[in-house]
């Protein structure tokens, strides 16, 4: 699974242009101050403003995103690069939420977003069209040490769930829990195992034991501070 930070490079592409925040307010509409709390990471940026940053500093949204890594090895740094290259990188924001949405939809995912406290709240997703995909915003860490508290776990519901795969799932007969969990199949039964197999594993019969999934885990952004 991936690991991307959610930071912009606003204040690198400034330098590099060498504009002010006034300018970069003038050519994407936006206010000053929200630019510079979007400049020094002091607020979330949302879907829109990325498109506008985008196109104001005529780069691809995906380019907001790379991270500037310093080097710790004595690698010879004089790497010449292919000047054309004919990979394309589709890059699709999608919403943070604190829940799982039952039926995840654009429309449900944004609903689940705003009443759980992540209004405005994005990550950048690379080279997958699913529509209905969300980020779970991990509150605790009882998905230890897999998954840690803050992290940012991306669902998507059209992404095929295979045996062996971590998925959230809604299972239960009287009372249907929903969950990440990792899911086994057998010729009769599924069997749900906690991420961090610190729980005793549960066995559903199939066909006959509530069980859906609702979409597979595809790739975990940490949160670095």
């Amino acid at each position: 699974m991936s690991s991307t930070s959610t930071a912009l490079r606003v204040k690198e592409l400034l330098r590099e242009k060498g504009w002010t925040t006034k300018i970069l307010a003038e050519k994407t509409g936006m206010s000053e101050s929200y630019l510079t709390h979007i400049k020094n990471g002091t607020r979330r940026w949302n879907e829109d403003s990325l498109r506008k940053l985008a196109d104001a500093f005529e780069i691809t949204p995906i380019d907001l995103f790379v991270q500037r890594r310093k080097r710790t090895d004595d690698i010879d740094n004089n790497v010449s690069m292919p000047e054309k290259s004919d990979v394309q990188l589709k890059v699709q924001v999608i919403p943070v939420v604190g829940e799982v949405p039952s039926n995840p939809s654009p429309y449900n995912n944004q609903l689940m977003q705003i009443t759980t406290g992540f209004k405005d709240h994005f990550v950048p997703v690379l080279n997958s069209n699913d529509p209905a995909m969300f980020a779970l915003s991990l509150a605790s860490n009882h998905l230890a040490p897999v998954f840690e508290k803050g992290d940012l776990l991306i669902v998507s519901p059209e992404t095929w769930t295979r045996s062996g795969d971590i998925a959230a799932v809604e299972y239960g007969n009287d009372v249907q829990v929903k969950a990440v969990m990792q899911v086994t199949y057998t010729e009769d039964f599924i069997v749900l195992e906690s991420v961090n197999h610190k729980q005793a594993p549960i066995a559903l019969i199939r066909g006959k034991d509530h069980f859906r999934i609702i979409g597979r885990v595809i790739a975990r952004h940490q949160q670095f501070i």
